[in-house]
C-alpha cells in the first residue's frame, strides 16, 4: 500500500487526532499543520483535531494554536511535520500518544514514530502534504491552497532555492488549477511589512561583517532590537535576501532571544554544506539553509570560526 494512503488509513482510524510541528515555526511549518487540519476536519467533520505549539505572531494569518494540557491522548494520534528531531517538537510530547507520524523534508535526525515519511529532496512539507492529498484524491478547499502554497512559497523563497523541483512546480500547478486562489494576492501575507523593519534591513546591511573567505555575519542585540522594535524572529526572517550579494559565500544572523536566554543562529550558504556545522551546536537544517540557538556570544563566535574555515576548504577545493 502506498505510504501516504496507510496514513490516510490512520487518519480515519483516529477520532482524536494532534497535529504539531518544530519550536520557532516558519511558513512552512504553518502552513502544513493548518492545511491539514482543515483537510481532516472537511472530510471528517466529527473528529477532534488540535494544531499545538507556541503562537507565531507573525505568522497569524496560518490560524489560532490549540491548548491541549487536559487531553487524554492515550487513544490518540499525533502527527508531527516539518521536525526531525524529537528535541523540536512543539507543544507534543509523542510518548503520550498511542500512534504517531512523521512526515518531513528534512535529512533524517531522530527515528521517532510509526510511520515515517522522510523526503529531503521535497522543496518542503507543504509539498509532501500535497502530495499526500492528491495520493488520496482529496480535492482541495480554497483555503487549504491557500495554507499550502503560502508554505511553500516561504521555505523556497518563492521558488529561487535550488531544491525547488519540476515535481514542485507540477504540484503548484495542480494546486492553482483546482482551488483558483488568487496567489499573486497572498504574497503580502509573507512580505508585507512595517516601515521599522525595512530600516533595520538597512542597519543590518550597513554594518555587516564580511571574512576574507566570503562569510558574513552580523550580531544582533536585544537592545539593537528594541531600538528598532522588531524581534528575532524578524531579523531571522530577512536572512535570504543576501543569497545575490557576489562578494558572500556563507552568511549568519546571530540574534539574541532574551526570553530563552539565548543566541539564534540562522545561516545560509551558496558554497559548502552548512547543515553538519549546524547540527554540531545542537540545529540543523537543509544543506545550504541551517540554523541552531546558541548558548552565548562566546559560543557564536566559534561557530563563525568553524563556518570561516568550512568556507576557506571549500574554496580552496573549487577554485
Amino acid at each position: 500500500m502506498n505510504i501516504y494512503k496507510q496514513i490516510f488509513k490512520q487518519i480515519k482510524k483516529y477520532d482524536i487526532i494532534v497535529i504539531a510541528r518544530h519550536i520557532g515555526a516558519d511558513p512552512d511549518a504553518l502552513g502544513s499543520q493548518f492545511a491539514l487540519k482543515n483537510i481532516i476536519l472537511e472530510l471528517f467533520p466529527d473528529k477532534k483535531v488540535y494544531t499545538v505549539g507556541n503562537p507565531a505572531s507573525r505568522f497569524k494569518f496560518f490560524g489560532s494554536q490549540d491548548k491541549i494540557d487536559n487531553l487524554n491522548t492515550s487513544k490518540a494520534m499525533c502527527i508531527v511535520l516539518d521536525t526531525p528531531d524529537i528535541k523540536r517538537i512543539d507543544g507534543a510530547n509523542i510518548n503520550n500518544f498511542e500512534y504517531v507520524i512523521k512526515i518531513d523534508h528534512h535529512p533524517i535526525i531522530d527515528k521517532y514514530a510509526n510511520i515515517e515519511v522522510i523526503d529531503d529532496n521535497a522543496c518542503s512539507t507543504c509539498q509532501l502534504i500535497l502530495e499526500f492529498a492528491f495520493a488520496n484524491k482529496i480535492n482541495l478547499s480554497k483555503s487549504v491552497g491557500e495554507k499550502l502554497y503560502l508554505g511553500i512559497v516561504g521555505d523556497t523563497d518563492r521558488f529561487l532555492h535550488d531544491y525547488t523541483s519540476p515535481k514542485t512546480f507540477k504540484l503548484v500547478s495542480k494546486l492553482l488549477e483546482q482551488t483558483n486562489i488568487d496567489f499573486t494576492g497572498l504574497y503580502g501575507c509573507l512580505y508585507q511589512r512595517p516601515l521599522n523593519e525595512v530600516r533595520f534591513e538597512g542597519y543590518i546591511y550597513q554594518n555587516l561583517t564580511l571574512t576574507d573567505n566570503g562569510v558574513a555575519y552580523i550580531k544582533i542585540t536585544d537592545k539593537l532590537m528594541k531600538e528598532y522594535g522588531v524581534d528575532s524572529a524578524a531579523a531571522g526572517n530577512m536572512i535570504n535576501d543576501l543569497k545575490f550579494v557576489n562578494e558572500i559565500t556563507v552568511w549568519i544572523f546571530l540574534s539574541e532571544d532574551i526570553k530563552s536566554n539565548l543566541i539564534r543562529a540562522n545561516i545560509r550558504s551558496v558554497g559548502p554544506y552548512v547543515n553538519d556545522t549546524a547540527a554540531k551546536y545542537g540545529g540543523g537544517g537543509h544543506k545550504y539553509a541551517s540554523g541552531a540557538k546558541l548558548k552565548d556570544w562566546e559560543t557564536a563566535d566559534k561557530l563563525i570560526n568553524e563556518l570561516d574555515d568550512l568556507t576557506k576548504k571549500y574554496k580552496q577545493v573549487n577554485k
